[in-house]
């Protein structure tokens, strides 16, 4: 009898330890292209995060993201965006994006911040990517993303 509540509390506490597992749910990841001012083109391989629950958790916990990778949170309609860094180690830079794919603000955030980075006007879209990497490779304001896989 004590073995068999022995095992009743090993398997209790095992199944407890999962469900209090956070979920990483593998994010489809799609090649974007952006579009500078001088006419070049470069591309970022993101993970697509529709969903809210996808948007909520973004990169939270992530200690490192590498240089050409981001994440694209897509949101229903146009409005004004915020976004944290609750949880998020890592430094990221966030491109807020309208519906016609027109980078309308870039803005540094920083890790575990709870402040609130706003978009200035009304956007569909945010890019995260690592700190400091729009910068690197030269994209600015005014850019084009292009967004023609969500048709």
């Amino acid at each position: 009898m004590i073995k068999k509540s022995f095992y009743l509390i090993i398997i209790c506490f095992l199944s407890l330890c999962l469900l209090s597992c956070k979920s990483h749910t593998k994010l489809p990841v799609k090649n974007i292209t952006i579009s500078k001012a001088d006419g070049s083109q470069l591309s970022v391989k993101a993970e697509i995060a529709e969903k809210p629950e996808e948007r909520n958790f973004g990169f939270m916990e992530r200690k490192t993201i590498p240089d050409g990778t981001g994440m694209l949170f897509i949101f229903e309609k146009d409005q004004i965006l915020s976004f944290w860094m609750k949880n998020t180690p890592h430094p990221l830079s966030i491109a807020y994006i309208d519906s016609k794919g027109k980078i309308r603000d870039i803005f540094d955030m920083t890790p575990y911040s709870l402040a609130s980075v706003v978009s200035t006007v009304s956007v569909r879209y945010a890019l995260e990517v690592p700190q400091g990497w729009f910068d690197k490779v030269g994209i600015k304001k005014g850019d084009i993303v292009s967004l023609d896989f969500l048709n």
